[in-house]
């Protein structure tokens, strides 16, 4: 079959997801780098709604992470990153789910709040998000090192890129993990020590050079707030 072909950012965290993917699957694939504010004519016409990532496989054009990554999962099948029970699957998928509509939105809305209220109210999800990771994903749902088990999978590889943002939440806005997730922090030190994690990561000097423009505060005034 013929080679993938990823369109991808580099700093989108949807595109990590599937380039993790495709590093654990040892998947041969052609990277194609899109500038999101120049798209170029034909990367919009694989991805109609024009983000990141996307893939053209043969003849096959998809794009949304979650769909990618498990259309990956189904045609390259080794090694599995979602379990073969149909029960189990859907109580994957769930996870992922969680991903994207709670622990997200949290991030997102504390890191990008347009007022303290708004942060705060950010602050309190996103921990409350990660409270339940811990006590409801990683006490109950596994017994291994990962949260399906001891293997890696698209549940943890949905949850991976907001971790390797963290140090945004600490720089601009004075959060840390709780310490009531020692089995997330575990977790999370596992997973970043996979090849695949570090062949995708950006330095933490990218993000808060980034997102300094973005959030309108000096980079180096920030930093030396107390």
């Amino acid at each position: 079959m013929s080679t993938v072909q990823l369109y991808f950012a580099k700093g989108s965290t949807f595109s990590q997801r599937t380039r993790v993917v495709l590093l654990e699957k040892g998947i041969e694939f052609t990277p194609i780098e899109i500038d999101l504010q120049n798209k170029p004519a034909e990367f919009t016409q694989v991805s109609r709604y024009g983000k990141v990532p996307a893939i053209k496989h043969g003849d096959v054009e998809i794009y949304e992470s979650a769909i990618i990554n498990e259309y990956l999962d189904e045609v390259f099948p080794e090694p599995p990153l979602l379990p073969h029970d149909p029960a189990a699957k859907a109580v994957a998928r769930i996870w992922i789910d969680y991903a994207n509509t709670r622990l997200v939105p949290g991030f997102n809305k504390l890191l990008r709040g347009k007022d303290t209220t708004e942060q705060e109210q950010g602050r309190k999800e996103f921990t409350e998000s990660l409270l339940y990771i811990e006590q409801e994903g990683l006490s109950k749902l596994s017994s291994g090192r990962y949260l399906l088990g001891d293997k890696l999978s698209l549940v943890d590889i949905s949850f991976y890129p907001w971790f390797e943002r963290l140090p945004l939440l600490q720089h601009f806005r004075n959060f840390a993990l709780p310490s009531e997730t020692p089995r997330l922090q575990e977790w999370w030190n596992l997973l970043r020590e996979r090849e695949s994690i570090k062949a995708v990561e950006n330095p933490t000097s990218y993000y808060i050079e980034r997102f300094s423009k973005i959030l309108g505060t000096p980079a180096f005034a920030t930093a030396n707030r107390n």
